[in-house]
């Protein structure tokens, strides 16, 4: 369990590597009724970082509007980023269970708590977001047979199903990225943000979440999908409840996937 107070568990060289628990398939729903109880608790809190994620829709949407190439890779790159915008959300919550109240500021440097396990996880989520911006592209090199047109067009021509061979390749290599940041993050951040872990435990630990866990692991990244479409859709305002929801229902993930430290 995690201290009743903001300092790290310990430098995270003796801990115990993280054990991973089996649950059910309908759990992703459960983590969200309770993400949504994190929200109304703590609305205002949260509602700072539900504005984080909008700004960063918007800046996709209009910066990149004539650019669409760039925006498909870019959208991915949101949800590349959004686990580390969220964990000023898995600190509420954390502070929210330990009975510490909903407070913004603590957040806003909560990764400090182990920064250098952060930064080596945002590495390597870099490193893949920017393969795959450079693989959009290519792939739109080499299977887009269309005139260029602008986003509207682009999205136009893929729900009329335009271009299947473009489609096929692009949402195929697509969903290859997205399965491997989806299975490195699921508990990643959580676990260091918690227990101090080190970034490679955190993510061998997420993939064996996912491992263990495939029929609720799938609920869990169709739930997050759907609840970031929903939040595009509505012209980003969507994003500033979406969002927070999400990040709130991810600690909740992580304290049912993990096994928690046995007490000292």
């Amino acid at each position: 369990m995690s201290q009743p107070n903001d300092a790290p568990l310990d430098d995270g060289r003796d801990l115990p590597f993280p054990s991973v628990r089996d649950v059910p398939i309908g759990a992703p729903l459960r983590w969200v009724a309770r993400g949504l109880a994190d929200f109304k608790s703590c609305p205002i809190p949260s509602l700072f970082y539900g504005f984080c994620f909008a700004g960063m829709g918007l800046l996709i949407t209009f910066v990149f509007e004539h650019a669409y190439e760039y925006t498909s890779a870019l959208t991915s790159g949101f949800l590349l980023l959004g686990p580390f915008v969220a964990m000023g959300l898995y600190e509420i919550s954390r502070r929210r269970e330990i009975g510490q109240g909903c407070s913004l500021a603590p957040t806003l440097t909560v990764w400090r708590r182990n920064a250098g396990n952060i930064g080596i996880f945002a590495v390597v989520l870099g490193v893949v977001f920017l393969v795959w911006a450079r693989a959009s592209l290519v792939i739109f090199a080499l299977f887009y047979t269309n005139e260029m047109p602008n986003l509207s067009g682009f999205l136009e021509q893929v729900l009329s199903l335009q271009n299947l061979e473009f489609l096929g390749v692009y949402f195929g290599i697509g969903m290859i990225f997205a399965t491997i940041v989806f299975a490195a993050s699921v508990v990643s951040i959580p676990l260091m943000l918690d227990r101090n872990q080190d970034a490679i435990s955190s993510m061998l630990a997420s993939f064996g979440a996912l491992l263990r866990n495939p029929g609720a692991m799938i609920v869990w990244a169709f739930v997050i999908v759907g609840l970031t479409i929903v939040g595009f859709l509505t012209f980003h305002v969507g994003l500033v409840v979406t969002m927070p929801i999400v990040g709130h229902a991810t600690w909740h993930a992580y304290r049912e996937l993990v096994e928690p430290l046995p007490k000292t």
